[in-house]
């Protein structure tokens, strides 16, 4: 069994003059993060691995994130390859992952995410949100075989206020 769950970065500033790749959060986005990594500690598998995009914005929820669920911030690993819109480069990079591991927890961008869990999960999803979250689960124990898999958890911060 394979376990993936797929975060959003949380809502990030068009307002500064920088390259995309270095927008940082706005204060409703570290907000919508706090809440939503603070409320799915019972969607959590016992071990998992978290990787995220190494862009200001995903990096940064991906910190909020393992703070809240005490995940050592040492141990994230960022892949560039995660700063990636497409799903079909997503779906390549999650399918490399190593089989030892069987959960991942990953924080990327839109639309990549939106369209991945479309693909993969066995609910539709017209867009997910900044800080959503999306836990899909594949019966298979090789990553490089995943296909159609459950849609086990939905969390958006619109739920939670």
């Amino acid at each position: 069994m394979k376990n993936l769950i797929l975060i959003r970065h949380a809502k990030s500033s068009w307002e500064a003059p920088l390259k995309d790749f270095d927008r940082p959060l706005i204060k409703n986005g570290i907000l919508d993060a706090h809440l939503v990594s603070s409320n799915i500690s019972d969607f959590i598998p016992k071990t998992y691995l978290i990787w995220s995009s190494p862009a200001r914005r995903a990096s940064d929820t991906a910190l909020i994130f393992a703070q809240n669920i005490v995940y050592p911030i040492e141990s994230i690993v960022y892949k560039k390859e995660l700063y990636t819109f497409d799903e079909n480069q997503l779906e390549k990079e999650i399918k490399l992952c190593d089989n030892s591991f069987e959960s991942v927890i990953l924080f990327g961008h839109n639309e990549a995410i939106t369209n991945f869990v479309n693909k993969f999960g066995d609910v539709f999803i017209e867009n997910v949100p900044t800080s959503g979250f999306v836990s899909l689960q594949f019966d298979t124990d090789s990553w490089v075989n995943i296909n159609k898999g459950k849609t086990k958890k939905i969390v958006f911060p619109k739920d939670l206020k």
